[in-house]
Protein backbone atom coordinates (compact mmCIF):
# COMPACT_ATOMS: atom_id res chain seq x y z
CA UNK A 1 0.00 0.00 0.00
CA UNK A 2 1.41 3.54 -1.05
CA UNK A 3 1.64 5.61 1.40
CA UNK A 4 0.90 9.41 1.04
CA UNK A 5 1.02 12.68 4.04
CA UNK A 6 -0.97 15.08 1.78
CA UNK A 7 -4.34 14.15 -0.27
CA UNK A 8 -6.40 16.62 -2.65
CA UNK A 9 -10.29 15.65 -2.66
CA UNK A 10 -11.17 17.70 -5.92
CA UNK A 11 -13.39 17.77 -8.96
CA UNK A 12 -13.16 16.39 -12.41
CA UNK A 13 -9.95 17.15 -13.91
CA UNK A 14 -7.70 16.88 -10.90
CA UNK A 15 -6.34 13.53 -10.66
CA UNK A 16 -2.72 14.01 -10.55
CA UNK A 17 -0.10 16.91 -11.35
CA UNK A 18 3.10 17.79 -13.60
CA UNK A 19 6.13 16.49 -11.80
CA UNK A 20 4.37 13.49 -9.65
CA UNK A 21 6.05 10.81 -10.02
CA UNK A 22 5.63 6.59 -9.16
CA UNK A 23 2.11 6.78 -9.80
CA UNK A 24 -0.32 4.84 -9.40
CA UNK A 25 -3.91 4.29 -8.40
CA UNK A 26 -5.15 2.66 -5.50
CA UNK A 27 -8.22 0.68 -5.05
CA UNK A 28 -9.83 0.20 -1.75
CA UNK A 29 -12.31 -1.08 0.68
CA UNK A 30 -13.11 0.11 4.08
CA UNK A 31 -15.57 -0.45 6.43
CA UNK A 32 -17.69 2.05 5.57
CA UNK A 33 -18.06 0.89 1.55
CA UNK A 34 -15.74 2.12 -1.48
CA UNK A 35 -14.16 6.01 -1.68
CA UNK A 36 -15.47 8.05 -4.48
CA UNK A 37 -13.29 6.08 -7.00
CA UNK A 38 -9.95 4.95 -7.04
CA UNK A 39 -7.28 7.00 -5.38
CA UNK A 40 -4.38 8.35 -7.38
CA UNK A 41 -1.34 8.39 -5.04
CA UNK A 42 2.30 9.34 -6.38
CA UNK A 43 5.17 11.68 -5.19
CA UNK A 44 5.39 15.26 -5.65
CA UNK A 45 8.68 17.13 -4.45
CA UNK A 46 9.54 13.83 -2.50
CA UNK A 47 6.54 13.92 -0.47
CA UNK A 48 3.77 11.02 -0.79
CA UNK A 49 0.39 13.00 -2.20
CA UNK A 50 -2.78 11.42 -3.02
CA UNK A 51 -5.54 12.43 -5.36
CA UNK A 52 -9.37 11.53 -4.77
CA UNK A 53 -12.39 12.65 -7.59
CA UNK A 54 -14.87 13.71 -5.02
CA UNK A 55 -17.61 13.13 -7.41
CA UNK A 56 -15.90 10.78 -9.32
CA UNK A 57 -14.49 10.31 -12.37
CA UNK A 58 -16.56 11.91 -15.23
CA UNK A 59 -18.41 14.15 -12.31
CA UNK A 60 -21.19 11.12 -11.36
CA UNK A 61 -21.90 11.44 -7.96
CA UNK A 62 -24.26 13.84 -6.50
CA UNK A 63 -23.20 15.89 -3.28
CA UNK A 64 -25.65 13.99 -1.03
CA UNK A 65 -24.39 11.02 -2.65
CA UNK A 66 -20.96 11.06 -2.08
CA UNK A 67 -19.04 8.52 0.35
CA UNK A 68 -17.83 10.77 2.37
CA UNK A 69 -17.28 8.24 5.55
CA UNK A 70 -15.45 5.58 3.02
CA UNK A 71 -13.26 8.77 1.49
CA UNK A 72 -11.71 9.93 5.10
CA UNK A 73 -11.16 6.40 6.15
CA UNK A 74 -9.56 5.28 2.94
CA UNK A 75 -6.98 8.67 3.23
CA UNK A 76 -6.37 7.98 6.40
CA UNK A 77 -5.79 4.54 6.09
CA UNK A 78 -2.75 5.42 3.55
CA UNK A 79 -0.99 7.87 5.95
CA UNK A 80 -2.62 10.81 5.19
CA UNK A 81 -2.16 13.68 7.73
CA UNK A 82 -3.41 16.41 5.49
CA UNK A 83 -6.35 17.03 3.47
CA UNK A 84 -6.71 20.25 0.70
CA UNK A 85 -10.64 20.21 -0.49
CA UNK A 86 -10.82 21.61 -3.97
CA UNK A 87 -14.83 23.23 -3.64
CA UNK A 88 -16.78 24.76 -6.03
CA UNK A 89 -19.10 27.78 -5.02
CA UNK A 90 -20.95 30.65 -4.99
CA UNK A 91 -20.21 34.39 -3.78
CA UNK A 92 -22.77 35.82 -1.60
CA UNK A 93 -20.49 39.35 -1.39
CA UNK A 94 -20.26 41.73 -4.17
CA UNK A 95 -15.88 42.36 -3.59
CA UNK A 96 -15.46 37.80 -4.06
CA UNK A 97 -15.85 38.10 -7.67
CA UNK A 98 -16.09 35.00 -9.81
CA UNK A 99 -12.81 33.06 -10.59
CA UNK A 100 -11.48 34.56 -6.93
CA UNK A 101 -10.68 31.72 -4.38
CA UNK A 102 -11.23 32.25 -0.75
CA UNK A 103 -9.53 29.89 2.06
CA UNK A 104 -12.57 30.16 4.55
CA UNK A 105 -12.59 29.91 8.18
CA UNK A 106 -16.17 28.90 9.23
CA UNK A 107 -19.11 26.98 8.43
CA UNK A 108 -22.99 27.12 8.27
CA UNK A 109 -24.15 23.25 7.97
CA UNK A 110 -27.89 23.62 6.40
CA UNK A 111 -27.69 20.11 4.73
CA UNK A 112 -29.77 17.58 5.66
CA UNK A 113 -29.48 13.59 6.48
CA UNK A 114 -25.83 13.40 5.58
CA UNK A 115 -23.98 10.74 8.07
CA UNK A 116 -21.43 13.06 9.60
CA UNK A 117 -19.56 11.10 12.35
CA UNK A 118 -17.72 7.92 12.05
CA UNK A 119 -19.62 6.70 15.64
CA UNK A 120 -22.68 5.54 16.81
CA UNK A 121 -23.85 1.81 17.63
CA UNK A 122 -22.07 1.54 20.96
CA UNK A 123 -19.24 3.88 20.57
CA UNK A 124 -19.96 7.77 21.13
CA UNK A 125 -16.90 10.33 20.61
CA UNK A 126 -17.78 14.00 20.71
CA UNK A 127 -15.42 16.63 18.61
CA UNK A 128 -14.48 20.42 19.27
CA UNK A 129 -15.18 22.05 15.87
CA UNK A 130 -15.07 25.57 16.98
CA UNK A 131 -12.12 26.02 14.01
CA UNK A 132 -13.91 23.45 11.38
CA UNK A 133 -10.81 24.21 9.26
CA UNK A 134 -6.83 23.79 10.24
CA UNK A 135 -6.14 27.32 10.96
CA UNK A 136 -2.21 26.37 10.28
CA UNK A 137 -3.02 24.29 7.08
CA UNK A 138 -5.42 26.87 5.69
CA UNK A 139 -2.74 29.54 6.11
CA UNK A 140 -0.35 27.67 4.33
CA UNK A 141 -2.63 27.01 1.41
CA UNK A 142 -3.33 31.01 1.40
CA UNK A 143 0.69 31.82 1.54
CA UNK A 144 0.59 29.24 -1.65
CA UNK A 145 -2.28 30.53 -3.18
CA UNK A 146 -1.36 34.50 -3.18
CA UNK A 147 2.74 32.85 -4.31
CA UNK A 148 0.95 31.33 -7.29
CA UNK A 149 -0.29 34.83 -8.36
CA UNK A 150 -4.06 33.68 -7.42
CA UNK A 151 -6.48 36.05 -6.21
CA UNK A 152 -6.77 34.90 -2.82
CA UNK A 153 -9.28 36.01 0.32
CA UNK A 154 -7.84 34.74 3.32
CA UNK A 155 -10.94 33.51 6.09
CA UNK A 156 -14.57 33.99 5.77
CA UNK A 157 -17.19 31.51 6.35
CA UNK A 158 -19.17 28.67 4.08
CA UNK A 159 -22.65 27.94 4.09
CA UNK A 160 -22.96 24.36 3.14
CA UNK A 161 -26.35 23.20 1.45
CA UNK A 162 -27.94 20.39 0.54
CA UNK A 163 -28.24 20.49 -3.03
CA UNK A 164 -28.21 19.94 -5.90
CA UNK A 165 -30.81 22.60 -6.61
CA UNK A 166 -28.66 25.49 -6.54
CA UNK A 167 -30.13 27.96 -4.07
CA UNK A 168 -33.40 30.21 -4.08
CA UNK A 169 -33.22 34.22 -3.82
CA UNK A 170 -35.17 34.27 -0.33
CA UNK A 171 -32.46 31.83 0.77
CA UNK A 172 -29.66 33.13 -0.66
CA UNK A 173 -30.41 36.86 0.95
CA UNK A 174 -31.18 35.30 3.85
CA UNK A 175 -27.58 33.79 3.87
CA UNK A 176 -26.46 37.13 3.23
CA UNK A 177 -27.94 38.63 6.08
CA UNK A 178 -26.50 36.03 8.30
CA UNK A 179 -22.79 37.71 7.03
CA UNK A 180 -21.91 34.37 5.44
CA UNK A 181 -19.72 34.67 2.42
CA UNK A 182 -19.83 31.71 -0.19
CA UNK A 183 -22.25 28.95 -0.77
CA UNK A 184 -21.29 25.23 -1.38
CA UNK A 185 -22.57 22.01 -1.27
CA UNK A 186 -19.21 19.72 -0.50
CA UNK A 187 -17.42 20.74 2.53
CA UNK A 188 -19.64 18.95 5.09
CA UNK A 189 -19.87 16.04 6.13
CA UNK A 190 -16.25 16.30 4.63
CA UNK A 191 -14.81 18.84 7.69
CA UNK A 192 -15.90 16.66 10.25
CA UNK A 193 -14.88 13.70 9.11
CA UNK A 194 -11.61 14.37 8.21
CA UNK A 195 -11.34 16.13 12.36
CA UNK A 196 -12.49 12.71 13.84
CA UNK A 197 -9.48 11.52 12.34
CA UNK A 198 -7.60 13.91 13.34
CA UNK A 199 -6.18 14.88 9.58
CA UNK A 200 -6.01 18.66 8.89
CA UNK A 201 -8.24 19.89 6.70
CA UNK A 202 -8.02 23.27 4.62
CA UNK A 203 -10.75 24.37 1.43
CA UNK A 204 -9.53 26.24 -1.69
CA UNK A 205 -13.27 27.23 -2.46
CA UNK A 206 -13.33 28.36 -6.17
CA UNK A 207 -15.58 31.29 -6.76
CA UNK A 208 -18.03 30.36 -10.22
CA UNK A 209 -20.89 32.45 -9.92
CA UNK A 210 -22.96 35.03 -7.35
CA UNK A 211 -25.59 32.53 -6.48
CA UNK A 212 -28.78 34.40 -7.04
CA UNK A 213 -28.84 36.99 -5.11
CA UNK A 214 -26.99 39.64 -7.66
CA UNK A 215 -29.39 41.82 -9.59
CA UNK A 216 -27.90 41.71 -13.63
CA UNK A 217 -25.95 38.31 -12.94
CA UNK A 218 -26.95 35.78 -15.22
CA UNK A 219 -28.60 32.55 -13.63
CA UNK A 220 -26.92 29.81 -12.03
CA UNK A 221 -25.90 26.88 -14.15
CA UNK A 222 -23.89 23.78 -14.03
CA UNK A 223 -22.03 24.18 -16.77
CA UNK A 224 -21.50 27.90 -15.40
CA UNK A 225 -20.09 26.24 -12.79
CA UNK A 226 -17.88 23.44 -14.65
CA UNK A 227 -16.55 25.94 -16.92
CA UNK A 228 -14.95 27.98 -14.60
CA UNK A 229 -13.67 25.13 -12.55
CA UNK A 230 -12.37 23.91 -14.94
CA UNK A 231 -10.11 27.37 -15.75
CA UNK A 232 -9.50 26.98 -12.21
CA UNK A 233 -7.64 23.39 -12.06
CA UNK A 234 -4.56 24.56 -13.57
CA UNK A 235 -4.26 27.50 -10.42
CA UNK A 236 -4.94 24.71 -8.05
CA UNK A 237 -2.35 22.58 -9.33
CA UNK A 238 0.08 25.23 -9.26
CA UNK A 239 -1.01 26.17 -5.44
CA UNK A 240 -1.09 22.47 -4.53
CA UNK A 241 2.55 22.17 -5.82
CA UNK A 242 3.84 25.19 -3.91
CA UNK A 243 2.11 23.84 -0.74
CA UNK A 244 3.31 20.48 -0.58
CA UNK A 245 6.99 22.12 -0.83
CA UNK A 246 6.07 23.91 2.82
CA UNK A 247 4.55 21.67 4.47
CA UNK A 248 6.43 21.43 7.71
CA UNK A 249 7.30 17.47 8.63
CA UNK A 250 5.38 17.90 12.27
CA UNK A 251 2.07 18.83 13.15
CA UNK A 252 1.19 21.49 15.91
CA UNK A 253 -2.04 21.49 15.68
CA UNK A 254 -5.18 20.63 17.53
CA UNK A 255 -6.49 18.48 14.92
CA UNK A 256 -3.84 15.94 15.10
CA UNK A 257 -5.25 14.88 18.80
CA UNK A 258 -8.89 15.57 18.21
CA UNK A 259 -9.70 12.50 19.82
CA UNK A 260 -7.80 12.55 22.73
CA UNK A 261 -10.33 14.02 24.46
CA UNK A 262 -13.54 13.70 22.49
CA UNK A 263 -14.12 10.08 23.45
CA UNK A 264 -16.80 9.31 26.18
CA UNK A 265 -17.86 5.97 26.26
CA UNK A 266 -15.47 3.64 28.44
CA UNK A 267 -13.64 0.81 26.27
CA UNK A 268 -15.32 -1.89 28.38
CA UNK A 269 -18.73 -1.76 27.06
CA UNK A 270 -17.58 -0.53 23.90
CA UNK A 271 -19.04 -3.28 21.51
CA UNK A 272 -15.81 -5.66 19.72
CA UNK A 273 -17.48 -5.46 16.31
CA UNK A 274 -17.39 -1.33 16.46
CA UNK A 275 -14.30 -1.56 18.14
CA UNK A 276 -12.77 -3.32 14.80
CA UNK A 277 -14.22 -0.78 12.54
CA UNK A 278 -12.74 1.97 14.17
CA UNK A 279 -9.92 0.61 15.39
CA UNK A 280 -7.69 2.61 12.62
CA UNK A 281 -8.99 6.03 14.01
CA UNK A 282 -9.07 5.00 17.97
CA UNK A 283 -7.18 2.12 18.35
CA UNK A 284 -4.47 3.87 19.72
CA UNK A 285 -6.43 5.51 22.74
CA UNK A 286 -7.98 2.18 23.46
CA UNK A 287 -4.36 0.55 23.79
CA UNK A 288 -2.78 3.55 25.55
CA UNK A 289 -5.59 2.94 28.17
Amino acid sequence: MPDAKIAVIGGSGLYDIEGMENIEEVDINTPFGKPSDKIVVGKLEGIGVAFLPRHGRGHRILPTEVPYRANIYALKSIGVERIIGINSVGSLKEEYKPSDLLIPDQLIDRTRGRVSTFFGEGIAAHISFGEPFCPSLSQLVYGAAKDAGATAHRGGTYVVMEGPAFSTKAESFLYRSWGADVIGMTALPEAKLAREAEICYAVIACITDYDCWRRGHDAVTAEMIIGRLRQNIDTAKRIIKLAVQKVPAKRDCDCATALSTALITAPDVMPEAQKKKLDLLIGKYLRKG
